[in-house]
């Protein structure tokens, strides 16, 4: 029953079950009265983040990303200033608010709007609490909705992630920001075992970012039934895509095994603003490219994707 496809509810029909009755139809998920009261189309906000332009400077990564027909990027997290150089962060975890400022104002007058920052620390880490703290004003000063953290592959400290996330919850806020969790392997691999987390947080400051090819990935589990199990916490994704076959290897959306129009409809209704930032856009197989103008061409195909992906979840009876 699991791996079946989600038999999608109408508004009318949502509004007369009861909340009990809707967490019996779809296991372990808990669909919260503010996700299904609004039947309006969900503003998927298609973002490239500079990820794939490691290997440039991030001036040129900004240019690529823009040429490539984005009007949304995401920080992260470093990047090649000189030929054989060493990598420097977008944005350092201990740079001032003041930093994160003027670099999101760069990217403004280029005609990309700043939607996400990874925060590059573990929640669990020793200076967990601190460096998340930071990038929170970062991200606040430079009027970033999201800061992104995730645990490591081995999995993250329940209790003390739930007590942090308690603390950063408000901070948050305060900042006009929400922190969002991924997937990255071990006991916080999935979906379900984040909204777990984040649903005994009970703060609107953290929800749940999706990763499907990390999903897939590291657990190889299954995304689609798994995003069924936390959506109504879902409120970001980390775009990427993987195949098991011919070759065990991430890639960009479009290119791999996962089926993306079954990844986002359980959140195309929402009436909010969910970011998908494109982390991987590399095509499986076949090296990848040396020079920026070929990330370029395969950032505007995984964009061209994505929207008609979302054009077509989003008709009435899409």
């Amino acid at each position: 029953m699991e791996n079946q496809p989600l038999k999608f509810l109408s508004r009318r029909a949502m509004l007369k079950l009861s909340a009990g009755s809707l967490a019996g139809s779809f296991g372990s998920s808990v669909i919260q009265a503010e996700d299904v009261a609004d039947s309006k189309p969900t503003d998927f906000q298609i973002a490239c983040m500079t990820l794939p332009y490691s290997q440039f400077p991030l001036k040129r990564a900004l240019s690529g990303i823009k040429t490539a027909g984005f009007n949304f990027v995401a920080w992260g997290t470093t990047h090649r200033e000189t030929i054989d150089g060493e990598k420097v962060p977008v944005m350092p975890i201990d740079a001032s608010p003041k930093k994160a400022q003027e670099l999101a104002t760069k990217c403004r007058d280029l005609g990309l709007e700043p939607l996400m920052m990874f925060s590059t620390i573990y929640p669990e880490a020793n200076n967990g609490l601190e460096g998340l703290t930071n990038r929170l004003k970062q991200a606040g000063a430079a009027r970033i909705p999201q800061v992104l953290t995730f645990g490591h592959t081995q999995g993250g400290n329940r209790k003390l992630w739930i007590d942090r996330f308690k603390q950063l919850g408000p901070i948050a806020r305060d900042n006009g920001v929400t922190l969002v969790v991924k997937q990255h392997g071990g006991s916080t691999g999935t979906g379900q075992a984040c909204a777990e987390i984040i649903r005994e947080v009970n703060d609107p400051g953290v929800r749940v970012n999706y990763d499907a090819g990390n999903v897939m990935d590291y657990l190889n589990v299954d995304p689609i039934p798994d995003i069924q199990k936390c959506a109504d916490v879902v409120h970001s994704f980390c775009m990427k895509d993987h195949r098991n076959w011919p070759k065990d290897q991430d890639c960009g959306p479009g290119f791999g095994e996962i089926d993306h129009y079954r990844l986002l409809k359980p959140v195309a209704f929402t009436g909010r603003k969910i970011p998908l930032c494109c982390e991987n856009i590399f095509a499986p197989l076949i090296p990848r490219p040396t020079n920026a103008e070929g990330v370029d061409r395969l950032a505007r195909q995984v964009r061209e994707f994505l929207e008609t992906v979302v054009a077509g979840i989003t008709l009435p009876n899409g």
